[in-house]
């Protein structure tokens, strides 16, 4: 059963109060203390001194958390025998998450999709009343052909809709994954600016081109070349599911006894 909403609200007061708290510290010292400030140094303010001094903050969940998953083709579970074989599904099954799952194939930040509009319109058409408390927002490679005009732009809209629907959310966003190697110019373009945006909201970012999920050892058995038309094959979307609870266990407290819990055996190494 989950916890009240107030009660999860009130845990994560305490983390943004000790945040706010180091850094009145900070600031304190630096008052005190001129003498250890580089004269030539620029002083960050506002939200970018918090962002600079506290980053992103451990990701802690309920049990039993509500979860989002938000994203394109890979998220809707292409090539997977069954769509709900797709990671998406897999890793909500491992750690016990209610899920609500939402790909659209084709789908990006400035591309439409075959099923449903952009990642900004689709946000836009959430419901108000899902209060996940954990939102990831997977992908997308689907922009990789568009000029990457406006691209950020229409980043920071889509996000700044999600935030402003969901705001007791913690958004983790899931870089695009390579479908073939060597990675692409533009979808490491695409990489890059997602985790230069999310940096600067002081949101997770978890980059599986970075992490190297899908390297030349691995690609024949994680990606469907043929009728999969390169996406993860049914073993690969495990695989994925597997890399990302990994992940995610990584990124604080409240995920690792998750990500340890039951899982299907894995046949595909990193």
């Amino acid at each position: 059963m989950n916890p009240p909403a107030t009660a999860r609200r009130a845990r994560r007061f305490w983390p943004l109060a000790v945040a706010a708290l180091a850094v009145a510290a900070v600031c304190a010292v630096a008052a005190v203390r001129p003498w250890t400030a580089d004269p030539g140094a620029v002083v960050a303010t506002g939200r970018d001194a918090v962002a600079a001094v506290a980053g992103p903050l451990p990701l802690a969940l309920p049990e039993q958390p509500r979860v989002l998953i938000f994203g394109d083709s890979w998220t809707y579970g292409s090539a997977a025998s069954l769509p709900s074989l797709g990671y998406a599904y897999v890793i909500g099954q491992r750690l016990g998450w209610d899920t609500t799952v939402d790909g659209v194939r084709g789908s990006g930040y400035l591309k439409p999709g075959l099923d449903g509009g952009s990642y900004g319109q689709r946000i836009a058409a959430l419901d108000p009343a899902l209060d996940p408390d954990l939102v990831l927002i997977e992908g997308s490679i689907n922009d990789r052909r568009l000029p990457d005009s406006g691209y950020r732009e229409a980043v920071t809209a889509a996000w700044d809709a999600l935030a402003a629907l969901y705001p007791e959310a913690s958004v983790v966003i899931l870089g695009p994954a390579p479908q073939v190697l060597p990675v692409e110019t533009a979808t490491a373009r695409i990489d890059a600016d997602l985790a230069d945006l999310a940096a600067a909201r002081s949101w997770w970012y978890i980059s599986p081109i970075a992490e190297g999920w899908i390297t030349t050892e691995n690609y024949a058995e994680v990606i469907d070349t043929a009728i999969g038309r390169d996406h993860p094959s049914t073993d690969g979307h495990a695989y994925l599911a597997t890399r990302l609870a990994e992940a995610l266990a990584g990124l604080g407290e409240g995920t690792d006894a998750a990500a340890d819990g039951p899982r299907r055996p894995d046949p595909i190494g990193p």
